[in-house]
């Protein structure tokens, strides 16, 4: 006799779909669409003039001489210590802090390698649940997507703190006190330079007054540093937040690191966490503790992209050259910010809404990014009638603009502008 089969239900039918991530769902979008004239202003990635990716020449002759060193048996493709490649530890503190960093020198500076800038803010989310249960983590509005995620999955509670006016400035005195009104012990989450999204940064004078307050709230400031380097093309400029906290007021902290702009090593998934203490041996013991941390999460760093940061750091005509294509990086995205504003200019486009007395802000802010001041309801009309891509709040990715594809974009943005009225209407 038969038996019907009951019908198959997964123990796990209880999971809800997880939302699109709206950054990355961007790019899904754009490899989606087979327009040959549409432009990705979403992803977070280095273009040439020509809308291609660069490969930088520093990492092409240090992968050569890896693959040498490879080839002859000097080295091999063991294991990493829990901590990282040494060669690339003792280099990469150096990049945020300074060769003459008395935090280095005293050995007061705890660092482990980490997944990139990622990896690194995730390892600082486990330590500070760990060592500082119960703190509210401050981080500003608006902020990069993962930096609320990546904490609350360690089980810490965000907050916000005020960031930008409406036409695009720094918030300064909302900034502050929001800041002052944290507990005593909270964590201050800043972005050492070049802020995602928005590109506006506190001024030199701006940051000495955060550490006013960040050391009156004796709160944990840590540092997400993506843009060292492919801010301004001066490595040592763009450190000056960290430095200053660090050295000049003698502040403990912590700053993570990432190499994936300033060095074009997006998929090696390369970078850092350092936390400067105030005592050699505290250090000792944070590292064994983040070390434990990464054991528990991936067993060990990956190898590759800590050999080549490393070969490139260790060289000083490789670095030399670094430096050089960071300078070239970094001129071209400032290029392309005048560029687009001439084009709206040109063609007379009118600004995103009537707090703007014109398209300034573009210039004003620096980094990757430029915060545009268009609404959801441009974007898609972008993405719908142009094929032109970006995130939902019309942050734009600099390096997707070339002098082949400027005057359409600009010639878009006046186009959707036109039909859906300004942002404040």
């Amino acid at each position: 006799r038969c038996h019907a089969s009951p019908p198959k239900m997964s123990r796990w039918n209880h999971v809800t779909d997880a939302p699109p991530d709206p950054i990355l769902a961007v790019g899904v979008a754009f490899n989606a669409d087979p327009a040959e004239n549409k432009v990705n202003l979403g992803i977070g990635a280095y273009r040439d003039e020509n809308g291609k990716p660069w490969v930088l020449s520093c990492i092409k002759q240090a992968e050569a001489q890896i693959s040498a060193d490879l080839n002859a048996g000097k080295i091999n493709k063991e294991y990493l210590p829990m901590q990282g490649l040494q060669a690339f530890l003792d280099k990469t503190s150096e990049v945020i802090l300074g060769k003459a960093s008395p935090a280095i020198k005293e050995k007061r500076v705890a660092v482990v390698q980490s997944l990139s800038g990622t990896g690194a803010l995730r390892l600082c989310a486990e330590f500070l649940a760990q060592y500082n249960p119960g703190v509210t983590v401050y981080v500003s509005d608006p902020t990069w997507g993962n930096h609320h995620a990546i904490f609350k999955k360690a089980g810490l509670n965000t907050k916000t703190y005020r960031y930008l006016t409406p036409n695009m400035g720094l918030d300064f005195a909302g900034m502050c006190a929001d800041l002052e009104a944290a507990k005593e012990g909270d964590v201050f989450v800043f972005h050492t330079v070049a802020h995602n999204p928005t590109g506006v940064d506190p001024t030199q004078e701006q940051w000495k007054k955060l550490a006013d307050i960040t050391e009156a709230k004796k709160a944990v400031p840590v540092f997400d540093t993506a843009y060292q380097g492919y801010a301004s093309g001066d490595l040592e400029k763009d450190a000056f937040s960290v430095r200053y906290f660090a050295h000049d007021r003698g502040m403990e902290l912590m700053v993570t690191q990432s190499y994936s702009k300033n060095f074009g090593l997006y998929g090696e998934r390369i970078g850092a966490l350092n936390v400067v203490t105030k005592d050699p041996e505290a250090a000792i013991k944070i590292r064994g503790q983040l070390n434990m941390s990464t054991r528990a999460m991936i067993s060990n760093p990956p190898l590759h992209g800590a050999r080549l940061v490393a070969a490139v750091l260790s060289d000083p005509t490789l670095c030399g050259m670094w430096e050089k294509e960071l300078k070239i990086m970094s001129d071209r995205i400032v290029t392309m910010r005048t560029s687009l504003i001439e084009a709206l200019k040109a063609n007379g486009c009118p600004t995103p809404s009537t707090v703007f007395a014109d398209w300034s802000h573009i210039t004003s802010q620096i980094g990757m990014f430029a915060y545009t001041g268009l609404q959801a309801k441009h974007v898609d009309l972008l993405a719908s009638k142009f094929h032109i891509y970006c995130t939902k709040n019309g942050r734009f990715s600099m390096a997707g603009i070339n002098p082949g594809n400027v005057k359409y974009i600009a010639d878009a943005m006046k186009d959707v502008l036109a039909t859906a009225g300004p942002s404040d209407s």
